[in-house]
């Protein structure tokens, strides 16, 4: 899928829990991890404004558009 999610990159550089991060956007940790590793379907804006709120970043950061196989190191 070309579409990346960086929570976890994020996640790690600001040395926070993904039990934490649920609990302060208000997920589950279930439902974070579907979207960590970027099995979602859709994101709310609700829950990407607080994912930005206390990531203190942009949806930019957080979602990443690579073409078709460029994930992978084909383009």
């Amino acid at each position: 899928m070309p579409i990346i999610v960086n929570i976890d990159v994020l996640l790690a550089q600001r040395k926070m829990s993904v039990g934490d991060f649920a609990r302060e956007i208000g997920l589950s940790p279930a439902n974070v991890a579907v979207l960590k590793n970027g099995r979602a379907k859709a994101v709310r804006f609700t829950t990407l404004d607080a994912i930005c709120r206390v990531l203190d970043c942009t949806p930019g950061d957080v979602l990443e558009w690579r073409p078709d196989g460029a994930e992978h190191g084909r383009e």
